[in-house]
């Protein structure tokens, strides 16, 4: 499985390590990802995602449901 937030679809980000030297390597700068277990009403029972942590904040304002339908996932899979 990739290091992907199933909602959102957040990933790795290429970066610089700059050093006091300023010398540059790359890096990845990974999302913070969970698994997270998330009631979904509609279906009547639990769901486990992997989502980043501004997807578990934004799932307190929308629902599952919607977000799950943005991103254009079949949660019955899940």
């Amino acid at each position: 499985m990739s290091r992907r937030c199933q909602l959102t679809g957040k990933k790795a980000n290429n970066a610089y390590a700059i050093s006091h030297s300023h010398r540059r390597t790359h890096k990845l700068q990974q999302p913070n990802l969970q698994w997270k277990r998330v009631w979904w009403p509609e279906g009547n029972r639990w769901v486990k995602l992997r989502l980043s942590t501004k997807a578990i904040k934004t799932l307190e304002r929308k629902s599952l449901q919607a977000m799950a339908k943005e991103a254009g996932i079949n949660l019955n899979l899940h």
